[in-house]
Parts: C-alpha cells; structure tokens; sequence
C-alpha cells in the first residue's frame, strides 16, 4: 500500500459551468481507520449531476461542500484493513466515500457488493442509485401500464436508460430524447426503445412529440427540464403522471428561469406532478436491487457504461456529464482489485 492517497477537493464554487480550477487533487497522508472502521481502496468512482448543486452554496436537497472539503460520492472498493468492523479483508463494498484512491468509513454505512452477482462496477450503476432511482421513479411515481405513452429525457443516461427499459417491461410505447445519433441508435436498437430523438438536431420538440407520440403522453419522467419539458407538458394525456428527476439543462445556470412555465397544460390535464427523491425509498432498497439483478440477468434490462481510466481524470468525467459525453452510467476506475 502507498504511503500517499491522493484526495480531490473543491477549490473554488463554480460561477456557471465548473471547470478544471473548481477542483484540487491533493496529496495526504493514507487515513487510519478508526474503531468500527474500514480502509477502503477506491476500486470504481461514480460521478452523478447533482454533484453540481454541492458546490454551490444555494438551496439543495444535497448539503453543499465548503470549499476544501474533499468531495464525496458513491464509490465501489475493497476493504484493505478493519478495525472492528463487520468485514473482512478483501471484501468488495459500496458506500458515499472521499474522491480518494484511499477513505475510510465506519462499518454501517458501507453494504457488501457481491462480486458473483454482476460486475462490480454495476454496483454504482444499474444494480445502484440510478437504477434504484429509475425503478420506483418509473414504478411506483410515472407509473406507466399497457398501451400508455412513456416519454423520458435524458434517455440515454444511468437513469433514463434503465427507466424506458422499465416502461416497456409494463407494455408502455416509450419515447427516449438523447443528445447524438448514437445515442438514439442505443435507445431504438439496444434498448428496445420505439423511439429515439436527437434534441441536438430537433428544431420543433411539440413537432416531433407530435409524431412520436400521437396520442400524446400518459407518463413522463423528467432528467433534463428546460424547453424539452415544456414540450412535453403540452402534449399531457388527461390523469398523467410526471416524475421529475433531475433539471441538468438548469444546473449551471447562474439565473434560473422563471417558472414552472406550463402550469396551465397540468390544470387542463389534471396531471399529477411528483418529485423524486430516491432515497425515501431507501427501506424498499434490497427489494428492488434484487428484482433489478434478476432482470439483468435475464436480458430483460441491458445496460451500458460510460469508463474514464484514472482518478486524475476523474474532473473531465464529471464535466462530461454535462456535455453530454457518456452513454449510460459515467465511472472513473481509479485502480484494478
């Protein structure tokens, strides 16, 4: 084991977009861990959007960090020492951890990850807080049934990807809107998806709901917001469901438009508009991975990941999300169990 652990801070809050100066790799010490503690070894790292609202210092539903706080996120690694903690050497676990090559953490707040079960790094992926996020968002809030029009933004991410996937296992017509070409033949030929659109080179949204959607849309889950969503709020069925996720399109912006803009389509259609917090889920948890390890198992779910090698490039993976870089479930491997 090295006697450095290189540790990412943040540097400065981001006015906008963040960039490389809003982000500092330190070097420091390997940590010790403490009773009841674990040294984990940083095997995968997951970088997710809303990491952008902790680094802001305005209202979130996440706390945001301090500047020179090292930032924290999901992470899949292996237990490298304990300290009276209920694993053992060698153990794989997940858990919120450091941007670190090396964290410690009490032993309750990390869950084992079983390596026969599916690769590891699904663990911060589909088997994860995205398709954990994606099954009761799609389930238990959007709630699409046989025969409804299930319209989701940001299709090709971690979470859009395994939502539409969860919409057609209900019988649902699903629409994806993603950012390339590419990623809409992803949608449309490995996913199952009956349409695909490309908003980068879509000039009319309601034009195009207007032919992928003719009966307009019962369900809607939300990643994205902006002018997509406005579309979308124009072509509601009466009694929709809207699960709305994430707003990605909004999160850098230093003056946040006003809104919600369409209210008046939800009186029209009476639709119900729900946010979604995955985490108020959280007892219903292991039920859910397990169906969901089950699915990908069968086929029934795919699922794709996006892999930047090496923790010095974990800021470019993050700034990616962003631009729309990856396809499904963005990862830095930081080392190789």
């Amino acid at each position: 084991m090295p006697n450095t652990n290189r540790v990412y801070r943040l540097a400065k809050r981001p006015e906008g977009t963040p960039d490389h100066d809003t982000f500092e790799l330190s070097e420091e010490d390997v940590p010790e861990p403490g009773p009841g503690e674990v040294l984990v070894k940083t095997l995968y790292l997951s970088v997710d959007p809303y990491m952008r609202d902790r680094m802001s210092a305005g209202e979130s539903y996440a706390d945001p960090w301090d500047v020179g706080d090292a930032l924290r996120g999901a992470v899949v690694g292996e237990v490298v020492e304990s300290n009276g903690a209920r694993f053992d050497e060698g153990d794989v676990v997940t858990g919120d951890l450091e941007w670190a090559e090396y964290a410690t953490a009490p032993g309750p707040a990390l869950t084992e990850v079983n390596p026969e079960l599916a690769p590891i790094s699904t663990a911060l992926g589909v088997l994860g807080m995205p398709g954990l996020t994606a099954y009761f968002g799609t389930r238990e809030v959007a709630q699409p049934a046989a025969g409804d029009t299930f319209v989701v933004t940001g299709a090709a991410g971690a979470v859009g990807s395994v939502a539409g996937q969860l919409a057609k296992l209900q019988g649902a017509h699903v629409v994806g809107f993603a950012g390339s070409d590419e990623k809409v033949s992803f949608l449309e030929d490995k996913l199952g998806f009956d349409v695909g659109i490309n908003y980068k080179t879509t000039d009319d949204y309601q034009a195009a709901l207007d032919e992928a959607a003719p009966d307009g849309v019962d369900a809607y889950f939300d990643n994205v917001g902006g002018p997509i969503t406005d579309a979308v709020f124009t072509r509601l069925n009466t009694d929709a469901r809207v699960a709305v996720c994430g707003q990605i399109s909004m999160y850098n912006d230093e003056d946040v438009p006003v809104g919600p803009r369409k209210l008046t389509q939800v009186i029209q259609s009476r639709a119900t508009v729900q946010g979604l917090l995955v985490s108020d889920f959280e007892p219903r948890f292991e039920e859910a991975t397990k169906q969901l390890g089950e699915w990908v198992a069968s086929g029934e779910i795919s699922y794709r990941e996006t892999v930047t090698e090496g923790i010095e490039n974990a800021p470019d993976a993050f700034l990616g999300l962003f631009e729309g870089e990856n396809i499904g479930k963005q990862l830095v491997q930081v080392a190789e169990r």
